[in-house]
Formats: C-alpha cells, structure tokens, sequence
C-alpha cells in the first residue's frame, strides 16, 4: 500500500496517543482512498477505538499529522469531521427514543440543515430510499427495529453528503438479512466515491466487503493486507500472533440426553416502556448440552434472563423447574444454591461492582465454594480462588487487589466467565459471553463452556454472535418479540434460516 497523502481521502502519518500507563496508538500510519472499504483490525485493546475518535475529533493525538485530501488538516471536535464530510456510526447507538426519526437526525445537524423539518423529512425519505434503507421520518424510535435504528444512524451520515463513514461493529444488531443490505449499501456508497473505514472482528464479512484491511496489534501497525487475498486464520494471526490458539472444531452433544431445565408456559409482562412482554415461552435445556438463543437486541433477551436468573420473580408455580426442584419462586442465591450459575449481559455493574476487588467480587457469587465458614470469611480459600480464576482464564490485571473497574473490558468478561465456570455449576446461563473479548480470548472462552458441557452442566447460551452460536451450540433457536422461535439441532439448520427466525419467521408463520 502507498503510504503518501498524494491523492488520498484520509492519510494519518505517525498518529501516536498516550494515556497514563498506556501507549494506546504508537507511530499508526494508514492510508484510506476514495472510493474504498478499508477494514480495522484488532483485538481488545490494539487502539481501533481511540484511532476512530482522533479521526472524528473526539480524541486529540500526542503527535502525528492527519492529512485530508492531501491537506494537512486538524479535527478538534466531530463538528469540525462532521463539516469535512466524515460521519461516524458508533456500536451503542446515540439516539433519543422517544424523539421521531427526523427528530433524532436534526440533533446531530447544523442549525441551516435541520430547521424546516419538513423539509428535513422530505431528505430523510429520499436518502433513505436511494440507498435501499427506507425510513418513515415521523415514526418514533422506540417502534423501531434494532436493524431500522442502525438506519438512522446512517442516514443522519448520508444527509450531510459524506465522504468518509466510519462504522464500529456494525453488523452485531443486526440478522443475516439486514447484513446483507447493509453490505450492498456500503458497496453503492463506495461506487459513488465515499470512503468507508469498517471495523469489526467478523472476519468472514471483512473478506466479503472489504477492499483493504489494516491490523493493529498492541497499538502498532502490525500488518496491511487485501482480505480476499488472505484467510480468516491468516488475519487472524496478525491480530493475536501466532503464539495464540484462534479456532476449534468442536464435536456436538449427542441427541439422547435428559432434560435438566425445563421452562414451560413463561409469560411475563414487563414495567419497562420499552420493554418485551414474553409470551408463551417453552423449551427444555438438557444435560451435557447447550442450547443456542439468537435474537437482535431487544426482542426479550433481557426480560427471558431476569426470570431465568430469579431476579424478577414469576407468580404461577412449576414454570421454572430442574428435575427435583421448582425454582420458579426462589430468588437469586436460592438459585445458585440449587445449581444454577449465571453471566448477566451488562458486566460492569451488573457483573461485577466497579469499585471492589477482584477478590471481593470473586466472594459475591463464589461464596458457596468453601470460602465462608461459621459466618467468617477464610482468606486464603477466597485468595486462591480468585488466583484461579486469574490464571486458567488469563486475566490480564494488576493482581486480586485490582479493582473491577481497572480492567479492560474484555479482561473483566473473563474474570466473571472464569468465576462461574469454576464453581461448576449443573446449569449456566450466559448472556454475550464473548462480547468485546478478542479472537484468542474467546476461543478460550468457548473451550471452557464446551468442557463444563461435557463434564454434563446444561448450557444456556443468549447471544447476538451467530457465528458463535453455530461453533458451540448443540441446539439453537431464536427470540423474536418475546415468542421462542422452533428448536433445532445446530447441525440440522442453516444461518438463513436462523436469520429468518431472528426477524419472526416461524416456519410458515411470521410473527406480527
């Protein structure tokens, strides 16, 4: 690749930021040119994140310049990138739910564009329409799909007639068929001239869509490659070193096993606006497997895990039941009692408090495990558990002492994997159980989900990965507006159908 400004959109030449105790990017230079897909690779931590915010002036660089059309140029704040046509479509998206479609896209404006909202309204539907993401401006974003969300973000982009859209993790809301129309957007935005810098750790899609790739390791540049020229494993290895187990075939469960947790007629109806009533919800989680549930977010994900975990407590007897116990009405700690372990999607603050310990953290769910004895703590059972849960799962950290809140996000993912794991439960629940984790992490991640599955635990696993999903699954299905979709043999359906099942497609039947 040409390292030079000469006829580029973008050329950063010797970006470098340094944050206390950190070097998150060390000497980066990347060239991006018109009309192409250049993909951003890296695992947890390579400084993708804080590359992207210098960029869109979010984040100010220590030293380096950043050339735009070949002109040395300074982006002090998004509105300064936002002026020079770069757009920014980040993975939590920023919209305002109960605001309207036009009403969220003027936020993020100037004052001349987005006065007449009319007129706005009537740009939103011609944008939308010529780049095959039609959006209805006056509905309100809290009707919207997770997929139609994504596509304001976009079309709040493509208003400002933008030369560069950057995209983090785009594609992990979204199902097999909204990816597919998201790809050939991107594909006609880059024919028409604009700039697409794409990050993601799907590397399958990278292949597909990409036209370059740049691979950030520790910080540095530590390769440059064209993705249909590479395999996934070869740019896999640039990313994690090949020192670094990346991948694994794992045999599935056989058919003929019990039934150890059995869900039957769950119906919940939420508090939350937004929430998800679950309707009719049945199915059995057996022994020595795990059972796959896929869905977008927000289609009950979050209301099927609380009655799961006890946290909301249902009213009828005997929907929640392992084979001696009903645990329907038991709360959380009579749960885990009984056998269940359980990985909640929001981790810190959820996972684990932010401003204790690991130690102490590792006691809040491990304190069945012997470390408790007459009412007093004992330190060095809690000490070496933790030490356990450190060294097994790699978490990289500045000992049991450090406070949850210290570490990366993937790193604090493992310590709370790592503690349910090791506490051997008969049925664990896991929400995203590598989400923000690297390629070599995750496959650690998934090697020991599959060794509790085969030391017989019962393996719910709630995710929004479908690739995930199809590599550990026994069984896989989907959620879609709080209706369960058919449940399957992994080996017997296809991502295709999957996807069509994300989007409320059961069988014959759509869900309204």
């Amino acid at each position: 690749m040409d390292l030079s400004s000469k006829n580029s959109r973008l050329f950063l030449d010797g970006i470098t930021k340094r944050y206390p105790g950190c070097l998150a990017n060390d000497d980066i230079s990347i060239r991006v040119d018109p009309g192409s897909i250049h993909a951003i690779l890296g695992e947890n931590g390579a400084g993708k994140s804080t590359l992207m915010k210098i960029i869109y002036g979010v984040v100010k660089p220590d030293s380096g310049k950043l050339y735009w059309e070949g002109q040395e140029t300074k982006i002090n704040a998004p509105v300064d990138a936002r002026k020079l046509g770069i757009g920014m479509v980040f993975q939590h998206f920023s919209l305002f739910q109960t605001l309207s479609v036009v009403e969220n896209i003027a936020l993020g404006l100037d004052q001349n564009t987005s006065s007449d909202l009319d007129e706005l309204a009537e740009r939103i539907v011609e944008v939308s329409a010529k780049y095959g993401m039609p959006l209805e401006p006056h509905r309100l974003v809290h009707t919207l799909s997770t997929g139609e969300r994504q596509r304001v973000e976009i079309v709040r982009c493509l208003i400002q007639d933008i030369k560069l859209l950057i995209l983090d993790e785009p594609t992990s809301v979204l199902t097999p068929q909204e990816v597919n129309s998201l790809f050939e957007t991107l594909r006609q935005l880059a024919a028409e001239g604009s700039s697409i810098l794409f990050i993601s750790h799907k590397l399958k899609e990278i292949q597909s869509l990409c036209d370059s790739a740049t691979v950030l390791r520790g910080g540095r540049v530590s390769g440059a490659c064209n993705p249909r020229e590479e395999s996934t494993t070869s740019m896999a290895k640039m990313m994690v070193g090949d020192e670094t187990q990346i991948s694994s075939e794992y045999p599935k469960a056989k058919d003929s096993l019990q039934d150890f947790l059995s869900v039957q007629h769950l119906n919940l109806k939420t508090d939350d606006i937004f929430g998800i009533d679950l309707k009719d919800i049945n199915f059995s989680a057996r022994k020595g497997e795990i059972l796959g549930i896929a869905g977008v977010a927000g289609n009950g994900q979050t209301e099927l895990l609380s009655a799961l975990s006890g946290e909301t407590i249902l009213e009828e007897p005997n929907v929640i039941v392992f084979p001696d116990s009903d645990l329907t009405h038991c709360n959380p700690m009579q749960r885990r009692a009984l056998g269940m372990g359980f990985v909640p999607e929001d981790r810190l603050g959820h996972g684990a408090v932010p401003d204790m310990s690991l130690r102490d953290n590792a006691l809040l769910t491990g304190f069945l495990q012997g470390l408790i004895g007459r009412g007093f703590l004992k330190n060095k059972a809690i000490d070496g558990f933790t030490a356990s849960i450190i060294d097994q799962f790699d978490v990289k950290c500045g000992g049991h002492n450090s406070l949850a809140k210290s570490l990366s996000g993937g790193n604090l993912q493992k310590f709370i994997i790592g503690r349910e794991v090791l506490q051997t439960p008969k049925c664990l629940i896991a929400a995203h159980p590598t989400w923000g984790v690297d390629i070599g992490a995750a496959t650690s991640i998934h090697k020991a989900l599959i060794a509790l599955r085969d030391q017989g635990a019962s393996i719910i696993i709630i995710s929004e990965d479908i690739d995930e999903l199809f590599t550990i699954s026994d069984r896989i299905c989907a959620l879609f507006d709080g209706q369960l979709s058919p449940i399957k043999p992994t080996n017997e359906t296809t991502i295709d159908e999957l996807g069509s099942w994300m989007a409320g497609v059961f069988g014959r039947q759509q869900v309204a």
